[in-house]
């Protein structure tokens, strides 16, 4: 049976307030990283995955929209590849 790797990027859509990427930006300004911009903190997740690659799509689609994230407040994306 396919074995797959995931990654999965959640981000706050951009209407949604980021008080903690408001922090990193403020923390680096004070660092004297007076260059950088606007800064948004997100959700990095990596999963493994086995079954027929469109089980799989369908199975990830639903853990990504209905567990690790909030679809009224987060943007989420994910990459699948194949494991050899």
């Amino acid at each position: 049976m396919p074995k797959y790797h995931a990654k999965v990027f959640v981000t706050l859509k951009p209407s949604i307030l980021d008080p903690q990427g408001r922090t990193v930006e403020r923390a680096l300004s004070h660092l004297n990283h007076t260059n950088v911009g606007t800064v948004r903190i997100g959700k990095y997740i990596e999963l493994t995955l086995s079954g027929e690659r469109a089980d799989v799509e369908g199975q990830l689609r639903d853990i990504t929209e209905n567990v690790l994230s909030n679809p009224i407040m987060e943007d989420a994306r994910w990459e699948l590849e194949e494991l050899q």
